[in-house]
């Protein structure tokens, strides 16, 4: 069975079996007929308005086949089925639904880096951006996993605002927005002025938030840097050169937990997380909350191991990059896909403060989907 890829097949009429896919190199895969009837467009079979199906299509007969298929011209194919119903199919769009890998989510394919990433994808904040504008954003955003953005206003609550152009805030118990500055009592590490390791936030929640922002209001420190890294990158890295470690990441559940005066989150997940085709979707890691169940000693000493691995290769330079975010500066990062972290800073030298929220992924790939179809209308 041909597995699905980036690559497009064509569509081939066959005499007496309807339809199929066929990749360059040769290989054929027969379109299902029940596949493809649930695919129809026609108004009888979805609401025009929603696009949402008037039956379930389960009810479809199991033995449903192909009839006849016409070549409309323009890419359009005119297709009659055995229980009487005929609908016209965009071939391009067939196709490029067949292309897509196993778990893909119809967005850019990502561009996975590690620390040998120096060209880094910086833009300048516009109030008002043309549509052409918000589609180099977030196309951006959803292949590197990260955007960069100067001259975001200084302001309280600014970082709210750039939120709200990507998605919706995902309100937690930190609130809508939170202060990212050392203080006294402080309730997680991040408000402090130690250095935080490679992590990713939130792994105590079911579902994370997928996207973290944060913007400089002021940084008059000499240290504070910001860190990332690709965690699929590394994973996937891993996996090529310790595939018994990967398994066991990808498979053992750690639970983690954040607690306080008013809060007990606990959520279990995988350290590596694989999408339904097997990729590498994204990663939970935060050494400071995670708790392996017990197991027997042996397979305990080959999850520390494996945790031992990873995390050193996270930390190492090969993997990591460091900036520095000033005045107005705000990065945006997929709080699954890539860990963050930050270099000590002296509180006495000044002020370093910044401000964060959380939205969805969905939010960006949702607005990446409406440009695009914008864009090709």
């Amino acid at each position: 069975m041909k597995t699905m890829g980036r690559t497009a097949p064509t569509l081939v009429i066959e005499e007496g079996r309807g339809l199929a896919a066929q990749w360059p190199d040769g290989e054929r895969v027969a379109i299902h007929p029940i596949w493809l009837r649930e695919r129809s467009a026609a108004a009888t079979e979805i609401d025009l308005g929603t696009g949402q199906r008037l039956y379930d299509p389960s009810d479809l007969p199991l033995d449903l086949s192909v009839k006849a298929v016409a070549d409309l011209g323009g890419g359009r194919l005119r297709v009659s089925f055995s229980d009487a119903h005929d609908a016209v199919f965009d071939a391009a769009a067939l196709t490029r639904e067949i292309a897509l890998p196993i778990g893909d989510h119809d967005t850019p394919e990502r561009t996975l880096w590690t620390g040998e990433l120096t060209d880094l994808p910086w833009r300048t904040w516009e109030e008002q951006p043309s549509d052409e504008t918000r589609l180099d954003w977030v196309t951006t955003f959803l292949e590197y996993g990260f955007i960069l953005f100067r001259g975001v206003p200084s302001k309280d609550r600014s970082v709210i605002r750039v939120g709200q152009a990507f998605g919706h805030i995902r309100d937690t118990n930190f609130g809508d927005m939170f202060d990212v500055r050392s203080v006294p009592g402080a309730n997680d590490l991040a408000y402090t002025a130690l250095e935080l390791g490679p992590h990713t936030d939130n792994p105590y929640r079911s579902p994370v938030p997928g996207v973290q922002l944060l913007h400089c209001l002021t940084n008059e420190t000499t240290g504070g840097l910001s860190t990332l890294a690709d965690g699929a990158a590394a994973a996937e890295a891993l996996r090529a050169s310790d595939p018994a470690a990967f398994k066991v990441l990808s498979e053992t559940p750690v639970r983690y937990r954040f607690q306080d005066k008013t809060t007990e989150l606990v959520a279990s997940a995988t350290p590596i997380v694989l999408n339904a085709g097997g990729a590498v979707e994204g990663v939970h890691i935060s050494s400071r909350l995670d708790f392996v169940p017990l197991m027997s000693a042996e397979a305990l000493t080959e999850y520390y191991r494996a945790r031992r691995v990873f995390d050193h290769m996270l930390k190492d330079q090969a993997f990591e990059i460091r900036f520095r975010l000033d005045d107005g500066d705000l990065v945006m990062f997929d709080n699954v896909r890539l860990l963050h972290g930050r270099t000590s800073f002296d509180p006495a030298e000044g002020l370093r403060h910044l401000q964060g929220c959380y939205i969805d992924i969905d939010g960006p790939r949702s607005l990446y989907r409406v440009l695009r179809r914008s864009s090709v209308n």
